[in-house]
């Protein structure tokens, strides 16, 4: 890799850690005062919070963070290697998009436990009742699709690249 391709791969790493920074907070907040919120209409956080611990239920902030913070560890490393090893910049694109699209089942594990304790506490559905849980969804599903655009457009231009070097190479 050239010198010149090391400022976008970095570049690239750095905004990959940011997403995946972002989507984190916003799962977490989902998770943990959103979705609260929206399940027990009229109540605010700390009566939520309040009546939970009297079920002996725990909203899992500790499992919220510890899950959601493995999805931002391996963004962490993945930025490194790519940095390190100087990969191309659609490499380093193609895997910081794959980190966000994992969010969604990282969303999914890290809310578990406290949809559980919400539904036990307040005989109510497990899911979501906050949008914000589809939005991340989304954001996922995307960050899915752009990583696949990434893939089939590098392997088009290595074929492409390959075809016009081997006319070359049958002239010479």
């Amino acid at each position: 890799m050239t010198a010149s391709h090391r400022r976008p791969t970095l570049l690239i790493a750095v905004l990959g850690v940011v997403a995946v920074c972002a989507y984190a907070v916003a799962a977490a907040v989902q998770i943990l005062v959103l979705n609260p919120l929206a399940a027990v209409p009229g109540a605010t956080i700390e009566d939520i919070r309040g009546r939970m611990a009297a079920a002996n239920e725990t909203p899992g902030t500790g499992g919220v963070v510890f899950f959601l913070g493995i999805g931002v560890l391996v963004t962490l490393i993945t930025a490194i290697v790519c940095v390190v090893l100087a990969a191309p910049p659609l490499a380093t694109a193609s895997a910081m998009l794959v980190l966000v699209m994992l969010g969604a089942p990282g969303y999914f594990v890290a809310s578990f436990g406290p949809g559980m304790a919400l539904a036990d506490t307040f005989w109510i559905a497990g899911g979501d009742h906050s949008p914000g849980g589809a939005y991340l969804a989304g954001v996922s599903a995307l960050a899915g699709i752009a990583a696949i655009v990434i893939g089939a457009v590098t392997v088009l231009r290595a074929r492409r690249e390959a075809q016009d070097i081997a006319p070359a190479a049958a002239a010479a």
